[in-house]
């Protein structure tokens, strides 16, 4: 969309506000509303001020002062405001008009110029698979000297017999027991198409919806794939919608990994290709799963780096309450056609040419897309300049159930870090390949780590619950 069309827009739809959105380091999104009376073509050319010192990770209050430039290709009419109000994604730069390197879009779109520039292919293609929970009551604390969470659902397996619901109506959801049950075992089939129809009014195109493995109203609602960036959009896009949706029906989505103990975690499974111009540069015929050399090349560069990865594709504590074998956890750094115990996994199913792909099961929605999008891309290319053959590197291809394999067996499988310290050690270790043509910066890769290291240690201090189960009566 244009930027006359933008103003068109707010003239024939009577928008009373724009909001314009930018992201922080945590794949947060925050905005501020002008009068649409305001908005004119110079606001588009001059962009609109904020505060940066108040936005965790971005910079200090002796150098505050930063513009929110807005991409008019990103605009659409808010669904849930109750004056009409159009959002609009933005890009940060500095008030001497450079590019802000710490803002994670703007890195995403240096992303898409080095791949470009370095002759490999034209676009880089992603459709992330965001799972998540839709609970109806969530409550939690952490003080000196109390420390709990409470989730509850309707549908969850700890409900059979409670009796405080107006009559309990069965159908509940086992533990590992959701997927893609039908009603009245899935009773959240509406919920999920509004979602999609408000979702496709915001001009995403939606495949599919379904429940997902485990109990108390797990989801997933699946995108049309697009370019790096667009796609990073659509994702912020899609959080908002399904969190707000959830919300007008009295319920809460949560994007966290593993919000649950004993069943199932919500991952990010993020599908992935390159073209050049129209050719599909992922598919040769009649080799292992239909792959190009510049295919394994590229899963090589993925599973190499995937320590230093995990630091931005499960860039959360959470994220390794997840990342543990038994619930289908990707933990195991090898590759698979159509096996979902491996990290990568090429589908093979009705898979044409140019549906040829990848798929890295292991992040998850903590991740900020700009980041993780650019990161694993620049960890294939990476992979295709150094010729990694993944065989060749003990990466598989393994077409085997890996839980079953025996214990001697396991051993000679990498595995990823089992906690987000160990990631971001990796990233310290690690981290060149991110570096290449300037699309992440050494001062954005020590900011982030320090960040991320203040919320591991904000978590390590703290008394556990289980804790005193363990050792109160030593």
């Amino acid at each position: 969309m244009s930027v006359e069309k933008v103003l068109q827009t707010i003239k024939e739809n009577n928008i009373e506000w724009v909001d314009f959105r930018f992201v922080d380091l945590g794949g947060r999104a925050h905005h501020i509303s002008l009068p649409a009376s305001a908005v004119e073509e110079e606001t588009f050319e001059n962009g609109v001020a904020f505060d940066g010192s108040s936005i965790t990770g971005f910079r200090g209050i002796e150098e505050s002062d930063m513009v929110m430039m807005p991409d008019p290709s990103t605009t659409y009419i808010d669904p849930f405001t109750a004056h009409p109000t159009l959002n609009i994604m933005c890009d940060i730069f500095t008030p001497d008009g450079e590019r802000y390197e710490r803002d994670p879009r703007g890195i995403a779109v240096k992303a898409e110029e080095f791949l470009q520039s370095s002759g490999v292919g034209t676009a880089a293609f992603f459709a992330p698979e965001s799972e998540f929970f839709i609970f109806d009551d969530v409550r939690y604390e952490s003080g000196m000297n109390s420390s709990s969470y409470f989730v509850d659902s309707e549908e969850a397996a700890w409900n059979t017999g409670r009796k405080d619901e107006g009559g309990n109506l069965a159908f509940k959801v086992g533990v590992k027991g959701g997927y893609v049950p039908v009603a009245p075992v899935d009773s959240q089939q509406d919920i999920r198409s509004e979602m999609c129809r408000l979702l496709a009014e915001a001009g995403l195109e939606i495949e599919r919806h379904h429940h997902e493995v485990a109990t108390a109203g797990q989801a997933e609602i699946n995108f049309r794939f697009d370019t790096l960036k667009k796609t990073a959009d659509n994702l912020l896009t899609y959080k908002y919608i399904v969190q707000n949706t959830a919300r007008q029906y009295g319920k809460v989505a949560t994007f966290m990994p593993k919000p649950l103990f004993g069943d199932n975690g919500s991952g990010m499974h993020v599908h992935q290709s390159i073209f050049n111009g129209s050719e599909p540069l992922f598919y040769e015929k009649g080799s292992y799963a239909n792959l190009s050399e510049l295919a394994l090349h590229y899963i090589g560069g993925i599973l190499y780096h995937a320590p230093a990865l995990i630091a931005l594709t499960n860039p959360s504590t959470n994220s390794f309450k997840r990342l543990v074998p038994g619930y289908e956890a990707p933990v195991n750094l090898v590759y698979s056609k159509g096996n979902r115990s491996a990290a990568v996994r090429i589908p093979v199913a009705a898979v044409t040419p140019k549906g040829c792909r990848i798929e890295f099961r292991t992040p998850d929605s903590t991740a900020n897309p700009y980041l993780a999008f650019s990161a694993m891309l620049m960890a294939g290319l990476d992979g295709i300049k150094k010729k990694i053959n993944p065989e060749e590197m003990g990466y598989g291809p393994l077409d085997k159930n890996i839980y079953e394999l025996s214990d001697a067996d396991k051993e000679k499988i990498r595995s990823v870090p089992g906690t987000l310290d160990e990631a971001l050690d990796a990233l310290e270790a690690d981290y060149e390949f991110l570096t290449e043509g300037g699309v992440f910066t050494k001062d954005f890769i020590d900011n982030y780590i320090a960040l991320k290291r203040s919320e591991a240690q904000a978590v390590a201090i703290r008394v556990h619950p289980h804790e005193y189960s363990l050792y109160f009566d030593v």
